[in-house]
C-alpha cells in the first residue's frame, strides 16, 4: 500500500484565525501563525509539514472555507 503525504494550503484573507483546524488536526501540522491578515486576524499555516497526512479534518471543519488540502502518494 502507497503511503500518502498531504500539503495544505491556507487561504490567509479568507481565515478569521478561530483556530478550529489546530485542534482537529490528528497530526498537529495547522497553527495560527505570528503574521495578520489584511482584517487583522492571525491565520493558520502548515507549521509541520513533513507530518501531514492529508486526512482533510482542518479543510472540513473550516467555517470559512479557507483551506485546501492536497494529497500525493510517495
Amino acid at each position: 500500500m502507497a503511503k500518502v503525504k498531504g500539503a495544505i494550503v491556507v487561504d490567509a484573507e479568507r481565515c478569521k484565525g478561530c483556530g478550529v483546524c489546530t485542534v482537529n488536526c490528528p497530526q498537529k501540522v495547522v497553527e495560527l501563525g505570528k503574521n495578520v491578515n489584511s482584517k487583522g486576524y492571525y491565520y493558520a499555516y502548515m507549521a509541520q509539514p513533513d507530518d501531514c497526512t492529508g486526512c482533510t479534518n482542518c479543510a472540513i471543519i473550516c467555517p470559512d472555507g479557507a483551506i485546501t488540502v492536497y494529497r500525493v502518494k510517495v
